[in-house]
């Protein structure tokens, strides 16, 4: 039986997370061989993915509605790899791109808002 990204424990942390052209692998973290999205036909190698800076900075950036509790503390929601990043004289911070909470608590945060504020 297939288990939903949510389900899963851990969530997004136990997934490669690699990217290509934006898409994001779905094999296990470790796996062997070539990535691949789950749905697509998309395989890449090490060699072929995406460098982990995202294209992002420097994009126009405020900071982004919060939760009750303050969250995600007046950084920006970025565009380009759903990262939320701290925003500087108004545009996006350099930044690696979003690979996944770090913990089950940020995941949690994290889909509250976007739950409340949609992407």
């Amino acid at each position: 039986m297939t288990k939903t990204l949510a389900a899963l424990p851990g969530a997004a942390r136990r997934l490669c997370l690699s990217r290509r052209n934006g898409e994001i692998c779905t094999r296990e973290d470790g796996h062997r061989g070539l990535h691949h999205r789950t749905g697509g036909r998309l395989l890449w190698s090490d060699l072929q993915a995406d460098p982990p800076a995202c294209t992002g900075a420097g994009e126009p950036a405020a900071p982004a509605p919060t939760l009750p509790d303050g969250y995600p503390g007046g950084r920006a929601l970025c565009p380009v790899c759903w990262a939320f990043v701290a925003p500087v004289n108004g545009v996006l911070a350099p930044h690696d791109s979003w690979r996944g909470d770090e913990t089950r608590e940020e995941a949690d945060r994290r889909r509250d808002w976007f739950n409340s504020f949609g992407w």
